[in-house]
């Protein structure tokens, strides 16, 4: 029996699977990841992405902050790609029950899923930091320098940026989700973002599954280890 054929078989005989996933999911949809060769991290700026992707850059250089995020962030173009799909689809046949996700494209959703515990939140949602009102990513996109209210304050994307903590309920919800699961995917992820990493150790399952195009900390944990792309490998069970 060959891995896809284990992973159909994990699949087949679960009732209750956890998704958690990273950057390479949607490196298929064309969205790059960070720390690839390719990655964001790979690629030449005033400042490292780390440092202009943090709080303390956001407030200080709010202006050199949004040239980045237009630029790099902003993939409004994407489409779910074969991941996301199938995702969706184990959903709706009652046999995922969420998909935590570090990632803040939205293309889980944009896929049909609908419990989607988005770690690191999202580009589609950006706030008024003094009305709370609600701006889309558009009107980020669309706007130049700094974006602004019609109240006068900034508007911040809702994403966690570097000294930002998670959300509590966002935390709490994919905790008590990973650790109901008989079967955890892992995919796309180098499981070396931490606190996001970290909720994994909730699992308690039968089967821990790990798919990924590089060696990560928990490979000698998996019971299934596949090394390949995430959209391809779960297009074929």
């Amino acid at each position: 029996m060959n891995d896809i054929e284990r992973l159909r078989d994990i699949v087949k005989s679960s009732r209750s699977i956890v998704f958690f996933g990273g950057a390479g999911v949607s490196t298929e949809s064309g969205i790059p990841d960070f720390r690839s060769v390719d990655g964001l991290y790979s690629q030449q700026w005033d400042y490292p992405p780390e440092q202009i992707l943090s709080s303390t850059f956001f407030m200080a250089h709010t202006e050199e902050f949004y040239r980045f995020y237009r630029a790099k962030m902003l993939c409004l173009d994407a489409k779910p790609n074969a991941a996301h799909i199938k995702l969706a689809e184990l959903e709706k046949e009652g046999k995922l029950t969420a998909v935590v996700t570090q990632n803040i494209d939205g293309l889980h959703q944009a896929a049909g899923s609908k419990r989607v515990y988005e770690l690191h939140g999202s580009v589609l949602r950006n706030y008024c930091m003094k009305c709370r009102k609600f701006h889309t990513a558009e009107y980020i996109l669309e706007s130049e320098g700094v974006p602004r209210c019609e109240c006068g304050g900034l508007i911040k994307p809702d994403v966690v940026l570097y000294e930002e903590s998670l959300d509590d309920d966002t935390v709490s919800g994919a905790i008590n989700a990973i650790h109901a699961a008989d079967t955890l995917i892992i995919g796309g992820t180098s499981l070396n973002v931490y606190p996001a990493a970290g909720l994994i150790r909730y699992f308690r399952g039968n089967d821990l599954v790990i798919i990924n195009m590089s060696p990560t900390q928990m490979d000698s944990s998996a019971d299934l280890l596949i090394c390949g792309k995430i959209g391809e490998v779960m297009s074929a069970i």
